[in-house]
């Protein structure tokens, strides 16, 4: 789950991270009173645009003014916008509200994050001077220029490791103190609220040696937001994929792509393997459905459903391996779906395993119009004939 720069600003706050004073507006009236509380020295604000995306600033949602009146025009130009940027894709995400801060004095713009690095099974302190950019691109140019720090998950972050990472980041003395501290807290901050990801970037050093995060970033594990009903107040709608949001009320594991081929599969490694062949087929999957190994008639139903309510799906493609889940059940409530939602896509199919034979009679019974293939080549090439634009 991915939170605002101003829901992780306030986490960030709980565990003395230091940020900038600043407030959420929802319109041009709010940002100009959020401004007139921060009372900042030299009338220096910075106005952001509050999405799930970065790269905000090159897609013109942040912008620095030097006076109330500046605050208020910026607001009117970022609220309502449609914000792109690399990261959203060419239909760029509305933006609803912004942050309004005060402005900073930057000597040096630096990067930290915290992430679960999967090949050790431990937590990795990922640093680098190279802040301000996509550390993507660094990461490509200049790996040298990321330091790692991995963690071990019993003991935890160490003092003499914060030092380290400290160290290689070229802190000022006078700011040492400070950036041990804010290290130490940040990776509290990962394990207490069972984050995916937290991220600083930039991390900056002012001209008078302050120490603070700037921007924050903050993903969370999804699996374990039953911990946490404070950071489930946190979560946006809008923010999020009408599809995917239904999908999640049903427990159903479904993610949004681009391609015209609805997927339904029992099994994460076999959803993949499903999304890979129709590719090399010249088709392309508009999602990745995993409907579990327990599935209902009624979360098959409602599965049929956010796959038909995605216009762009050409085709229905179903790729079961029959084990909990066992083929005549599968056949049973595709019937039943397929007859109550009026289907009218082509509709591909490909059953192994456990009662598949009744599986296949239940399907031949039923009087709906479908395609049944043996093999996953079959099947895809199959899906591929149906599409009315292959993909190239």
């Amino acid at each position: 789950m991915k939170i605002h720069e101003y829901q992780a600003k306030e986490l960030f706050r709980k565990y003395n991270i230091p940020v900038p004073d600043g407030q959420v507006a929802f319109n041009a009236d709010e940002a100009v009173q959020v401004a007139q509380i921060l009372k900042t020295k030299d009338n220096r604000y910075v106005v952001k645009a509050q999405i799930h995306a970065g790269g905000r600033g090159k897609g013109g949602g942040v912008k620095v003014v030097d006076s109330l009146d500046g605050v208020r025009e910026a607001a009117k130009q970022i609220i309502g916008m449609q914000l792109i940027t690399h990261q959203t894709g060419p239909e760029g995400k509305k933006v609803k509200s912004v942050l309004v801060e005060e402005a900073s004095s930057i000597a040096r713009e630096l990067y930290i994050s915290i992430v679960l690095d999967r090949a050790t099974a431990r937590p990795v302190i990922m640093a680098s001077q190279d802040g301000g950019m996509d550390i993507e691109e660094v990461a490509e140019k200049t790996p040298e220029r990321i330091i790692k720090e991995f963690i071990h998950p019993v003991i935890g972050l160490q003092a003499y490791q914060a030092r380290k990472i400290a160290y290689a980041l070229d802190i000022p003395q006078e700011g040492m103190k400070d950036a041990l501290k804010l290290i130490m807290n940040l990776y509290k901050v990962f394990m207490e609220a069972d984050c995916a990801m937290v991220e600083i970037n930039p991390l900056v050093v002012t001209t008078d040696n302050r120490v603070f995060a700037l921007d924050a970033k903050v993903d969370f594990d999804s699996n374990a937001l039953f911990r946490h009903a404070d950071i489930v107040s946190y979560r946006d709608l809008d923010e999020e994929d009408p599809l995917e949001v239904e999908a999640s009320r049903y427990n159903l594991n479904y993610i949004k792509l681009e391609g015209n081929v609805g997927c339904l599969v029992n099994g994460a490694g076999l959803a993949m393997a499903t999304m890979d062949i129709i590719k090399q087929y010249g088709a392309a999957p508009a999602n990745f459905l995993d409907v579990g190994g327990s599935a209902t008639d009624e979360a098959l139903e409602n599965a049929f459903r956010i796959l038909l309510s995605d216009e762009t799906v050409e085709v229905v493609f179903i790729n079961i391996f029959g084990g909990i889940l066992r083929c005549d059940k599968l056949a049973e409530g595709v019937v039943k779906a397929a007859r109550k939602l009026e289907m009218r896509l082509p509709l591909v199919i490909r059953m192994k395993g456990t009662n598949v034979d009744q599986g296949k009679q239940i399907l031949a019974d039923s009087g709906i119009q479908y395609a049944v293939e043996e093999t996953l080549e079959a099947a895809a090439s199959k899906v591929a004939s149906f599409l009315k634009q292959p993909v190239a």
